[in-house]
């Protein structure tokens, strides 16, 4: 969850420290205080572009910061924190964004720069922000597929990922099978430049690790005489009069003539002798290395000419020998290949309708999923939207399947998500028709139908913020108070920050935040704080009034906070 928001300089945020916990948090203040401007920042965390216009007038950067815990061991923030080499110690990680004046942004993630795309791919799993142009995104048909699959995921994603790797092998055998039945011009190219780059490999007769062999041993000629100084000198302490070996000769001679007496001496002498011997005859060792060694410069000459044909040959096909010696058997092969087109393109052919088959068949298993996810997703957004007051509303998971198992399958299109186009389609009247959910007129429906969406799917999603800006635009009395309790029961399953006008909903708050606009030495600042008991009555009465706040209002915003506590009490059980 979003645990700490500290913004500097950001529009006309001067500085602005905003703790959050777990559960419901609601903002409130009046139209213009700066309500939006704290979600441009959040968005801007999460990856987001950026604009100068957002950098305080006057100040050289606007900065952003954000702390969140991560409350799941194997959350896949920790997992693509890696991927970029960002540790996620503590379960914590801090979002970090700087605009400055000039229009550069800086990003990091626990302290380390990142891009912005590395920046809100980790946003991404952090936050969802639902504004009223978010809700547009929801709509979008081309996200249903995704929200479908996700709705079962236990089932359908496992087969999804089967499905996706023969779909990527029936895509690399296809594109090798284009790469070899197109353009001949091209394919002629290829091979000349594949010919040279073999012949030239071939030429050097290269053979395995032969560079590590080489340059250990012109390790050897290069420093020939520091070795033979070094070994000399070692086997001159051990075995010359007055060195080593003769000292711990006396040492053994002298235990053995009084082992007879003790046990522990015994065994020590026992010991020494040992160890003499053992030394003894690695001096001998040292000796006949000595007697072998010879330096060759004409040797050390001949290595270094080989050693720069290497590395020409590194420069071209490898950082080793070994990765030079496996490039040559792949083009070896892509070679064959060429040389020998028509049987591999009938080799390949048979090949790619293999992989197509797999892939099909895993799609149509996919397909059948897909219409058992789709039926219990439609009852479960009947169900959320009768409670919002649109029992006449019916929704659908149109799914078009383009064929059966009886189809040629030459004649299918494959693509990623397998088999299926998936659209959820909306009737909001009796005798209406379907339509795309992007078609509804009211904003007030589409509210409400968003809520549904957020409601089911939060759970799934696997967000530790979800952020609602005035998602509820439309809507009064009492489908105000029923949209309230939806995002409280979404705010039992992920923490939610929600920015709203409504007072059912600001009633519903686990933590009420009021954001006011204060002018001083002739600059406008926003400023925040958490309201008591007390102060929630206040601006709860504020919201149902506006301005001046009367003894019903007040009387009216403590029968809505004791609405609320009752509900939760009763959502306890």
């Amino acid at each position: 969850m979003l645990t700490e928001l500290a913004i500097r300089n950001f529009a006309i945020i001067d500085e602005l420290t905003i703790n959050f916990d777990h559960g419901l948090t609601v903002l409130t203040g009046e139209t213009g205080a700066g309500k939006s401007i704290i979600i441009d920042a959040v968005q801007l965390l999460a990856g987001e572009r950026a604009s100068v216009q957002f950098v305080r007038h006057g100040a050289d950067k606007a900065e952003i910061e954000g702390l969140f815990s991560i409350e799941e061991a194997e959350h896949q923030v920790v997992e693509i924190g890696a991927l970029y080499g960002i540790d996620v110690n503590d379960a914590m990680i801090v979002l970090h964004r700087t605009i400055t004046a000039n229009g550069k942004s800086i990003c990091r993630v626990n302290g380390k720069l990142v891009t912005l795309s590395v920046l809100k791919e980790i946003g991404s799993t952090l936050i969802d922000i639902h504004t009223q142009h978010e809700t547009q995104s929801l709509m979008n048909a081309d996200q249903h597929i995704h929200l479908l699959d996700l709705f079962d995921g236990k089932n359908i994603l496992s087969i999804k990922e089967k499905y996706l790797q023969k779909y990527n092998e029936y895509l690399q055998v296809l594109n090798r099978y284009k790469e070899l039945s197109e353009n001949e011009k091209e394919l002629s190219h290829r091979l000349d430049l594949l010919e040279f780059q073999y012949n030239e490999i071939n030429q050097a007769e290269l053979s395995p690790d032969e560079d590590i062999e080489l340059e250990e041993e012109r390790s050897q000629l290069a420093n020939y005489e520091k070795i033979f100084i070094g070994m000399q000198s070692a086997y001159n302490a051990l075995y010359s009069d007055q060195k080593a070996l003769e000292w711990l000769n006396e040492a053994q001679m002298a235990l053995q003539s009084i082992q007879d007496y003790n046990d522990f001496i015994q065994s020590k002498s026992k010991d020494l002798t040992n160890h003499y011997y053992n030394i003894e005859e690695l001096a001998f060792q040292l000796r006949d290395h000595l007697d072998q060694m010879q330096y060759d410069e004409e040797r050390l000459n001949e290595i270094e000419t080989r050693l720069s044909e290497i590395d020409r040959l590194k420069r071209k096909y490898g950082t080793t020998v070994n990765e030079i010696l496996d490039y040559q058997s792949e083009i070896e092969e892509e070679i064959n290949q060429i040389h020998n087109k028509d049987s591999h393109l009938a080799s390949l052919e048979l090949k790619l309708k293999e992989n197509k088959l797999s892939a099909y068949e895993l799609a149509l298993e996919l397909h059948q999923l897909r219409k058992k996810s789709a039926d219990a997703l439609t009852k479960s957004i009947h169900k959320e939207l009768k409670g919002l007051y649109m029992e006449n509303a019916q929704f659908f998971v149109d799914i078009e399947k383009q064929a059966n198992k009886s189809v040629d399958i030459d004649k299918i299109n494959l693509h990623k998500n397998g088999l299926d186009h998936v659209q959820f389609k909306i009737s909001t009247n009796i005798g209406e028709p379907l339509k795309a959910l992007h078609r509804i007129a009211s904003g007030g429906e589409l509210s409400r139908i968003m809520l549904v969406m957020k409601t089911i799917f939060a759970k799934h999603q696997g967000v530790t913020s979800v952020i609602f800006d005035e998602v509820d635009t439309g809507v009064s009395g009492r489908v105000a108070q029923a949209m309230a309790e939806k995002i409280y029961r979404i705010s039992e399953q992920s923490q939610v920050l929600c920015i709203t006008h409504l007072p059912q909903v600001a009633a519903m708050a686990d933590a009420h935040m009021l954001i006011k606009k204060l002018e001083k030495d002739q600059r406008t600042s926003t400023t925040i704080e958490e309201l008591s008991v007390k102060e929630r009555v206040n601006e709860l009465s504020r919201m149902i009034t506006g301005k001046k706040i009367t003894d019903t209002a007040k009387e009216h915003g403590k029968k809505l906070l004791d609405l609320a506590k009752q509900f939760k009490k009763n959502l306890a059980k």
